[in-house]
């Protein structure tokens, strides 16, 4: 096997630069000279024999084989990264910390007694919880903020499980004028009214769909950043919102919130998965945590069946 002749911190330099936006930047922020950062960007060039810039009036910008280059580079120092991680767990036996994103719609009656039961085998591994909307955990699993992740979608270059499926209701306070009109609903009788949402945690705008799936063109939005928001503001009368009915089962039970009579559509189920960052290096601890959670979800909420009504799934 020949010996690589481009070093990984020429690479790295090579990256900066474009992340960055220019040569100065790059050598800030690598705490190295410019000079420095030139000359590992001229190695490369001179030892592959390509240009990965070129001139464009006064800016350089990537040629098509240095868009290649950046790529690939990328997955090259990502891979490297993975591989010292996964020989600091291997060598310190379980984890010192976990990271875990997890979609704000998962049940704390299953994710709490799992990292209950995870830190009594484990009491001194931290956990590091995010807890995100739609594409925040997307984009966690995709910056590398996080070992493991449980969301309703898998991006892709990942892989994932089924863990669990939730229940969608649509609903609103008793005395909202939807309940009033004492009928089946149709969508146009919701857009005459106000839809509370809940934000898309992610900072990219790439990663943020147009709306979620119980999203409609409502003429009136209240749009908030917590999902314990959203639910009090539809308590209180002031709009309508699609909810899980995990979240809202005291509120259903209490009186505080009714189910809206749909014409369709009334009650919707929604698949979560379980996705790791990288299942090869995985450490002993994070696979722990994977067993402990499937296993709570299984025991603890079976799947539920959308033909029966509100209130009536097993284990509510």
């Amino acid at each position: 096997m020949s010996a690589p002749r481009i070093t990984l911190e020429q690479w790295r330099a090579l990256l900066q630069v474009v992340e960055s936006g220019g040569y100065a930047q790059a050598a800030e922020a690598l705490h190295k000279s410019q000079s420095a950062i030139t000359y590992a960007v001229q190695q490369i060039e001179a030892r592959l024999g390509i240009k990965a810039f070129e001139v464009q009036g006064r800016k350089a910008v990537l040629t098509a084989t240095g868009q290649l280059l950046v790529r690939r580079a990328k997955a090259l120092i990502d891979e490297a990264a993975s591989l010292e991680r996964a020989a600091g767990v291997l060598s310190a036996g379980w984890e010192a910390e976990l990271r875990l994103a997890v979609e704000i719609i998962f049940p704390n009656r299953v994710l709490l007694p799992a990292l209950a039961a995870f830190g009594e085998i484990s009491p001194h591994t931290r956990i590091e919880l995010i807890e995100s909307v739609i594409g925040g955990t997307s984009e966690a699993l995709l910056t590398g903020k996080v070992d493991l992740a449980i969301a309703p979608v898998i991006p892709p270059g990942f892989l994932g499980d089924p863990l669990m499926s939730l229940r969608f209701l649509p609903v609103a306070h008793p005395d909202h004028p939807l309940h009033r009109l004492g009928r089946t609903l149709t969508r146009e009788d919701l857009r005459a009214h106000r839809h509370l949402v809940v934000r898309d945690s992610a900072l990219s705008r790439d990663l943020r769909p147009g709306s979620n799936q119980y999203s409609l063109d409502a003429k009136q939005r209240w749009v908030v950043s917590h999902m314990s928001t959203s639910i009090q503001a539809a308590t209180m009368g002031h709009g309508f919102a699609w909810f899980p009915e995990e979240k809202i089962v005291d509120e259903l039970v209490a009186g505080r919130l009714k189910v809206l009579p749909l014409r369709e559509g009334t009650v919707r189920v929604l698949t979560l998965y379980l996705i790791f960052a990288d299942r090869d290096y995985a450490g002993p601890g994070l696979l722990k945590l994977a067993e402990i959670l499937r296993e709570t979800a299984t025991s603890t909420c079976p799947t539920p069946d959308p033909a029966l009504p509100p209130m009536v799934v097993p284990g509510l």
